[in-house]
């Protein structure tokens, strides 16, 4: 390496940097974070959860109230930061066969990946065509609740590539699951396109359509929620147990609520092209959570069920404000109480999959999401059945699997 030249000898100064940094047992990655300023990253100086200039501190999520714990943790020279306890965890083990794929170890991993694999779609193939003049005839608070519904989804699949990128993929060793979360971000990609173009396509105003392209700088209800979830990529002295639960818990539960809020408008028979592209990407996020769910079940260490409750009773509660509060569902004409009632459905239904007892014991409230599958099989699989099949992607057997969100417990 040539050290001569100004940018030689800043790439000499951080190689001498990194070497250090392992020599002390910290990670790459930390170090990485150690050196980005707290707007640039979102890690404050402290190394506490709080995520800076975000507006956590005004969120009511700093400190305790945050649901980050405080543990030690120690460094690896892998790029890895791992909690106190987490050295024997298979999935995160240091593995010099983790660039090769085969022989196939996990197959139940794997499984995941095909799924994903023979679900994937394109923005382009969504018709907006007709959904314009449904939009022009909603209510002014319709299209509000609908506009800011948008402005959260399409942050959101950006934090949670973030976590994936930053996090994620630098510590699970799998090969296998590194597959599915390589899929799960180009997923996530097509996710923010497709929320992106709905906004563009229905908000005609330029400066209404960039305050909600900076949702998370203008909108206080979507900033709350983005806070919770950017503080555990921040967080240094979470297991990777606890992080795993926090984002099964953003895609699981955060989401539920507005992806029922969209079916409801399908029930009425408006917008088809945003329920349609709802129906997909809900399908989507399902899988992602269920994968989240079975990495879990390959703990060795995992988090207590008190703690995984914490964890998801707080998106629950932070949901339920979001969608009964800051802005109601009333004003697509849903009911506040029957939507607090299925975000709770939805998470007793994501505590059942990581072993923990049910906290509210309520059924499904709304007959029409009884037959939405979140991990996704039906409705776009008997669409698109013949191309997968062409394709020797998936089966049909592989496709009679799965869950629903009106299964008993």
């Amino acid at each position: 390496m040539d050290y001569t030249s100004p940018a030689g000898a800043a790439r000499g100064s951080l190689h001498t940097e990194k070497a250090a940094a392992c020599s002390r047992g910290e990670g790459v990655h930390l170090l990485r974070q150690k050196d980005r300023s707290g707007s640039d990253s979102g890690v404050s100086d402290s190394g506490d959860s709080g995520v800076s200039g975000s507006g956590m501190s005004g969120s009511g999520l700093s400190g305790s109230d945050s649901g980050i714990s405080d543990s030690s943790s120690v460094g690896t020279c892998d790029g890895l930061s791992l909690v106190t306890g987490e050295a024997d965890e298979p999935l995160l083990k240091p593995n010099p066969n983790r660039f090769v794929v085969f022989p196939i170890r996990y197959h139940d991993m794997w499984d995941f990946y095909k799924k994903a694999q023979a679900s994937f779609w394109c923005a382009e193939e969504v018709d907006l065509g007709k959904d314009m003049a449904d939009w022009c005839s909603l209510k002014p608070a319709e299209r509000r609740f609908l506009s800011h519904v948008l402005a959260f989804f399409a942050a959101s699949d950006g934090i949670v590539n973030e976590n994936l990128v930053e996090r994620f993929c630098q510590e699970v060793q799998v090969p296998e699951a590194r597959c599915f979360y390589g899929f799960q971000i180009a997923m996530e990609n097509v996710h923010s396109e497709m929320y992106s173009l709905l906004i563009d396509t229905y908000i005609r105003d330029p400066g209404e359509r960039q305050r909600l392209f900076r949702a998370v700088e203008t909108l206080p209800c979507v900033r709350r929620k983005a806070d919770w979830a950017l503080q555990w990529i921040a967080s240094k002295d979470t297991s990777f147990g606890e992080r795993l639960v926090a984002f099964a818990a953003v895609e699981g539960v955060f989401f539920s609520g507005s992806f029922a809020a969209i079916f409801w408008l399908k029930k009425r028979g408006l917008m088809p092209g945003l329920t349609f592209s709802n129906e997909l990407i809900s399908r989507d996020e399902g899988l992602h959570c269920e994968f989240a769910c079975l990495l879990f079940k390959h703990l060795i260490h995992p988090p207590s069920p008190d703690r995984v409750t914490q964890i998801v009773t707080q998106a629950v509660s932070i949901e339920q404000e979001f969608l009964t509060e800051a802005m109601s569902v009333d004003m697509i004409g849903m009911n506040s109480q029957l939507m607090k009632t299925y975000i709770e459905f939805v998470a007793d239904r994501l505590l059942a999959e990581l072993s923990c007892p049910k906290v509210y014991s309520v059924e499904n409230p709304f007959d029409f999401m009884e037959n939405i599958s979140l991990q996704g099989k039906a409705n776009f699989f008997e669409k698109r059945v013949a191309e997968y099949q062409k394709a020797n992607v998936l089966t049909p057997e592989d496709m009679r699997h799965g869950f629903t969100l009106d299964a008993d417990f």
